[in-house]
């Protein structure tokens, strides 16, 4: 299904380039002496169980923050669960849905678009993605090293951004 299909192609490709609510590409990679850690940040899964961020140490962790309003979030969840699809023993990949009605938005969303196959999360509370800074626009994606830190950040959607940033991370890490 195309993401745009209801919007007036000029708005939708606008959209696109700016991210829900930011003119996207906020952020980037993080020194590695101001990263913090962020393995205490919680989400609720789909059978409504707390996981802490912390139960993936030992692997990168790529988190997209995304609502199923949002074009540009919905442009760029295809990539995100095939990335998700792939993930194992040295990542994970987790997509976090801001959507105010929670999974009263997303099962709907997901039901109606099985060709993702994304396995998606809730903030456990309305303060829980704090630790990861002010996300000002979706989709946000974070990238968490193996142990816990904060190593990069951005806002929009640029296609193959977060595999490269992935890819950058595991031959750090």
């Amino acid at each position: 299904m195309n993401p745009f299909r209801l919007l007036p192609p000029a708005l939708a490709g606008l959209l696109l380039l700016l991210g829900c609510g930011f003119a996207g590409g906020e952020g980037g990679a993080i020194r590695p002496s101001a990263r913090k850690r962020v393995d205490r940040v919680e989400f609720l899964d789909a059978s409504g169980a707390t996981r802490r961020l912390a139960e993936f140490n030992g692997r990168v962790v790529v988190i997209d923050v995304w609502a199923t309003w949002c074009p540009p979030c919905r442009a760029s969840l295809p990539e995100v669960a095939a990335l998700q699809k792939r993930a194992g023993e040295t990542f994970a990949v987790l997509a976090v849905s801001v959507d105010r009605g929670g999974w009263g938005d997303v099962k709907p969303f997901l039901e109606a678009h099985p060709e993702l196959g994304l396995e998606a999360f809730l903030p456990a509370s309305p303060g829980a993605l704090e630790p990861f800074g002010e996300i000002r626009g979706i989709p946000t994606t974070l990238v968490v090293d193996r142990h816990g830190r904060l190593r990069e950040r951005w806002s929009g959607y640029f296609p193959g951004r977060a595999e490269k940033a992935l890819e950058e991370a595991l031959r750090e890490s």
